[in-house]
Order: C-alpha cells, then sequence, then structure tokens
C-alpha cells in the first residue's frame, strides 16, 4: 500500500480510529491491531510475502530468548550467527541471486569458457532490506547485553512489522522502538498536530517535487545520448531532487503517521543539501542506515583507530556495502566507492567531525565561505547521483563525459518533453526556500505556529493540498527506495 494511494488515504483513519476509540483500553489489543493492521498494509502489495516477515519475526523473538537463557560465548555466538545467516541468507537470495550468477557466467566467458546456469525470475520484497537490518539489530544488541529480549510476542511483532516504517524506514533500533510498545499510549493533541504536518510537507515533496522531477530526471538519463553537457546536468539536477524528495518524504510521512499514533521515531533526514563537506552529508542523509552500518560495521571494524591501511579499508569496506544494500548493481558500488573517496580526506586530516552545527546558525544566510562548501559538497555528491541513477557503469561514464566536454558551456536542448519543467524547476527553489528557514528543525515544518500566524499559515497549508491535488495523477507512484 502507497502513502500516497486512496487505499491509504482510506486505510489510515480506519486504523486511527480503531486504535484510539476501539482498542484503546488494552495495550495488548492496541498492539495486536499494530501487527493486523501492519500486515494488512504489507499484504496489499503481495499476501504471499508476509511469511517472511512472519518467518523473520520468529528467529529472532526464538533467538533472542536463547541468547538470554544460555551463558557460554559459543552457544551464545551459534544463537547470533544463526540470526544473522538466516536474515542475511534471504535478503542475499532474493536480491543478490541474480547478481553473483551473472557475474560468475561473465567471469568463467573471460576465461573463454561458456556456462549455462539457468537464472531466477525472483521478486524482491518490498522492505526486506529495511525490516532485516531492523530485526538483526535486535540480535545483535540482545548479544551484546546492551538490549533485554522480549518476552512480549505481540509487542515484537508489532516492532518489525510497525506499518508507517515497514517498507522504507526509518530503520528503527529496538532499543528506541520496541519499549513504546510496552507502555500505554495516550492521544496527544499536539503531537498529531505535527504529525499531521510532517505528512503534508511528505507529500508535497514526494507529489510535486519528487514525482515531477522524475518525468524529467527520466527523459534526459533516458535519451542521454542526444543531449548535451548542460541538459545533462539538469537531468542530474533533477534526479538529485527526485530523490531526495522521494526517500525524505517518505520517511516524513513515516514519522509523521507514527506520531498520530503516539510513536516517536527517529530522524531520517536532517536537510543534507546544506552540507559543507561530505562527513556532514553523510549524518544528515539516510541517518537511520548511516548509524547502523556506523554501530554494526564500522566501529567492530576498528573504526577510525589504528594504521593509516586500516582507517582507509574501513572507510571503503562501510561505503561500497552502503552501495551494494542499496542493489544488485555494479553502479552502486561505484557510486559507494566514490563517497568513501569524497570522505577518505576528511578522516585521514581529522577534519570529518569539523561541520556539527547547522550552517548559517541563527543567521538567515550563509557567508561567502559556507557557500561555497555547500556548493562543492552539493556538486560532489551531484556526480555521485549520476551513478546510482545510471543504468550501468558505462552509461554512467557516457553521462559524465559529456557533462565534462564543451557542450557543458552549450545553451540546454530543450526538446519536446522537457520544455515545461520551467514550473517545476519553481516549486524546487520554493521548496529549498522553505527547507533553508526551517534547517534548524527537526522537520520543515515543525513550529510553525511559531513563525507563522494563524490566517497565513492555513493559507500556506492550503496552497500545499492545491498542489498536491493538482499534481496527484490518476495513479500514485512507487518511492524509489521501494526496490531497495
Amino acid at each position: 500500500m502507497l502513502f500516497n494511494s486512496i487505499d491509504f488515504a482510506i486505510f489510515l483513519p480506519i486504523v486511527f480510529l480503531l486504535y484510539w476509540f476501539v482498542t484503546n483500553k488494552s495495550l495488548k489489543l492496541q498492539n495486536l491491531l499494530v501487527v493486523v493492521a501492519s500486515y494488512v498494509f504489507y499484504g496489499w502489495w503481495d499476501w504471499r510475502f508476509l511469511s517472511l516477515i512472519v518467518f523473520s519475526t520468529v528467529v529472532d523473538y526464538i533467538v533472542g530468548l536463547k541468547l538470554v537463557q544460555e551463558n557460554g560465548l559459543v552457544k551464545r555466538k551459534v544463537w547470533l550467527w544463526l540470526s544473522i545467516v538466516i536474515n542475511l541468507g534471504l535478503l542475499g537470495f532474493f536480491k543478490y541471486y541474480n547478481f553473483f550468477l551473472d557475474n560468475f557466467i561473465t567471469a568463467f566467458s573471460f576465461f573463454g569458457t561458456e556456462i549455462h546456469p539457468n537464472s531466477l525470475n525472483i521478486i524482491l520484497p518490498v522492505g526486506i532490506s529495511f525490516y532485516t537490518f531492523q530485526t538483526l539489530s535486535y540480535s545483535i544488541d540482545v548479544y551484546k547485553r546492551k538490549l533485554a529480549p522480549t518476552k512480549d510476542f505481540i509487542a515484537f511483532s508489532a516492532f518489525v512489522s510497525f506499518f508507517p516504517q515497514l517498507v522504507a524506514g526509518p530503520i528503527e533500533r529496538a532499543s528506541n522502538l520496541l519499549p513504546q510498545f510496552y507502555k500505554k499510549r495516550t492521544f496527544d493533541y499536539n503531537k498529531a498536530v505535527d504529525g499531521m504536518r510532517q505528512i503534508l510537507w511528505g507529500l508535497f515533496k514526494k507529489i510535486v517535487i519528487a514525482d515531477n522531477c522524475a518525468k524529467y530526471a527520466n527523459i534526459i538519463f533516458n535519451n542521454s545520448d542526444e543531449y548535451n553537457g548542460s541538459t545533462l546536468v539538469l537531468g542530474a539536477l533533477f534526479f538529485t531532487f527526485q530523490i531526495y524528495g522521494d526517500f525524505s518524504g517518505y520517511s516524513d510521512i513515516a514519522i509523521g503517521t507514527a506520531r498520530l499514533f503516539g510513536f516517536n521515531l527517529k530522524q531520517n533526514f536532517a536537510f543534507p543539501y546544506f552540507s559543507r563537506d561530505i562527513a556532514e552529508f553523510w549524518r544528515r542523509w539516510h541517518i537511520s542506515l548511516s548509524t547502523w552500518f556506523r554501530d554494526y560495521l564500522y566501529i567492530p571494524l576498528g573504526g577510525s583507530r589504528g594504521s593509516t591501511w586500516r582507517k582507509v579499508r574501513n572507510i571503503f569496506i562501510i561505503f561500497m556495502v552502503s552501495g551494494f544494500w542499496h542493489g544488485a548493481n555494479w553502479t552502486f558500488i561505484i557510486w559507494g566507492a566514490l563517497n568513501a573517496l569524497y570522505f577518505l580526506p576528511l578522516l585521514l586530516l581529522k577534519r570529518n567531525r569539523k561541520h556539527i552545527n547547522n550552517i548559517a546558525k541563527e543567521k538567515y544566510f550563509p557567508n561567502l565561505k559556507e557557500l561555497f562548501q555547500m556548493l562543492v559538497t552539493f556538486g560532489l555528491t551531484v556526480i555521485a547521483w549520476v551513478f546510482f541513477r545510471a543504468e550501468n557503469i558505462r552509461h554512467a561514464w557516457g553521462y559524465l563525459s559529456e557533462i565534462f566536454s564543451v557542450s557543458l558551456f552549450e545553451m540546454p536542448s530543450i526538446k519536446q518533453g522537457i520544455s515545461s519543467s520551467f514550473f517545476i524547476i519553481v516549486f524546487v527553489i520554493f521548496f529549498i526556500f522553505i527547507e533553508w528557514m526551517s534547517r534548524a528543525n527537526l522537520h520543515t515544518l515543525e513550529r510553525l505556529e511559531l513563525r507563522m500566524r494563524r490566517p497565513l499559515r492555513w493559507i500556506f497549508y492550503i496552497l500545499l493540498m492545491i498542489l498536491i491535488f493538482l499534481y496527484s495523477g490518476s495513479e500514485a507512484k512507487n518511492f524509489i527506495y521501494f526496490q531497495f
């Protein structure tokens, strides 16, 4: 079920009413309703894959109980590795089977041996990369004795399958979300209103910004041989705002929806395109995944401790694994490696923690140095996004080669299909302005009542709703990260 669909617009109020007016007397009933609603939400896409969520839930629930019962190190490691192998095994099969098979065939062909194994027409279950990491973090934390295992199977099932963030995050830690299922929730009007604001802005990001940028990004990327360098830059910029609007829009809707039910999810985006270096960008982009890899991969590998070689190795591992997490394509691995190259000088010069506070804190405008840093970081990010969006490495290389040619200085080729992109550019500028003015907040419309008087605030809300309605179209469009 898509957040931007009529189905969800009907589903959400029904669950909300049942949650607060029918099951509100019993915590266990509320949690059970969350589980049932989450399974309906997920099963709306393909009910067959509900078995994977149930299986993963049962495995990690049992592993958690076994880890607390066992005191022997060897047996505890066996149970932990059982969870890791089962979860990553399922993820690997559904997401990477054909990738490894195709590269296996290519490798043998290189040495003159032809093999013809059968590839499988495997459907990637929506959200498997997200809920797999969520359940894994539970087992790892219980193993490290950072978290007490739960004996409440319903609460644990609700934690694994919680529908607002089930299919595209944020990837929640059990230490944050699971305890919220143990406590009685009471309706908080102010929290619910703030959640609705975040949902509204998330829908605007997705429907008005991301979906319209996608239209023009697809035209340019899919026909990149026909365009000059300046037009390809325009296509890369369209994709840059498409992926941000799409993914952070999903996170906004997820976090806002959770607040309607009395839950607090972690912030997943913190205005990343206003970063002054790549290290700051990665502290602000897909925060739940970045911190997951930091805590469960980077730090166990040694982090930034040890020799220079070890630091370099660890940085490349974490970024390339992050790239591979996004999909079974060499373009994602190159995207990860490129970000590692961006990050490495900052780490080696010990400047990766330099920019912790917001840019131009308590000011309307950045100074020239901050503006230059922000534009350079943004430009490097746009180049990396070309690999992320390209069909393959050859496509990405050809795309960038044309950008860095003399045709970059020509006027953009406004052909049929992208000639009507002017209004979307205006919306993107409006979007950047609103986000810039809100960059100190947890989300864009937080504390809006302190910055706008009620009449102006409602005019703003109505404007957003009109734009969302006008650009909704007859069919809801998928979110980008559903494919990951």
